[in-house]
């Protein structure tokens, strides 16, 4: 029978709103629970994203360091080239840590051929000496160290002279250089060969700076060294003919 058919149309309606009320709660929860589930995802899909960034960014520091340690090797390659001497390379694998001691270690000991008094170059010029040797390392005074003396000369006028080491890695005095000596800034100094511990010719620094005390027989003459005593990581060990 259809008699109660409007009837129960209009109750319908009216229970609606019962309906929409008792089911609020459930709407609600599932709508909270995915907002929580969306921002669970997205906070993980972010770490993800970070972690994955962190690894790009460590693997172009790495390239960095790679790339920028190839172009010092072709550097340092492409100089022997222009030495008449053999050379054997060496890696840098200490430094010592007193700032008033500028000495280095390096990887090739006296199995290596390596011996007292070795001159050690970079690719742009003196860096020092050898001055203590083991089996498989041996340690290298720069030429900045304050016990460093290197008979030196002007490439420019001849004069000779001693660069003596300062204890600071970034310079160098000349010693006992007579006031009216033909010294300019900018003046290229190499090694004299005097001494037969260093071959002559190697750039060894420029000058930067020329004082005239008066009343003084000596002028101040300060060198910025050649070689990059504070930067890169290979070196050349020196084997002249002779030895």
């Amino acid at each position: 029978m259809n008699y109660l058919a409007p009837v129960r149309s209009w109750l319908t309606v009216a229970v609606t709103p019962v309906q929409w009320l008792a089911d609020m709660p459930v709407r609600l929860w599932s709508m909270v629970s995915d907002a929580f589930v969306s921002r669970s995802l997205i906070q993980e899909e972010n770490a993800r994203l970070k972690a994955k960034n962190l690894i790009l960014q460590q693997q172009v520091l790495k390239l960095e360091a790679l790339t920028a340690q190839n172009i010092r090797l072709k550097a340092l390659l492409n100089s022997t080239e222009t030495l008449e001497d053999q050379v054997k390379v060496a890696e840098i694998i200490g430094v010592n840590p007193d700032p008033s001691v500028q000495q280095i270690i390096i990887n090739k000991g006296s199995q290596d051929g390596v011996f007292l008094g070795q001159a050690v170059l970079d690719a742009t010029g003196v860096m020092g000496q050898v001055v203590e040797v083991s089996p498989f390392s041996s340690r290298v005074m720069l030429v900045t160290d304050a016990s460093s003396r290197i008979p030196a000369e002007v490439n420019r006028s001849g004069v000779r002279m001693i660069a003596a080491g300062t204890g600071l890695p970034d310079k160098l005095d000349l010693l006992h250089v007579s006031d009216t000596a033909d010294i300019q800034e900018g003046d290229l100094l190499t090694s004299s060969g005097m001494g037969q511990r260093f071959p002559v010719g190697y750039p060894l620094g420029k000058v930067s700076r020329v004082v005239h005390d008066p009343g003084k027989a000596f002028a101040r003459i300060e060198v910025v060294p050649a070689a990059h005593l504070n930067r890169g990581r290979l070196v050349l060990l020196l084997f002249s003919e002779t030895e």
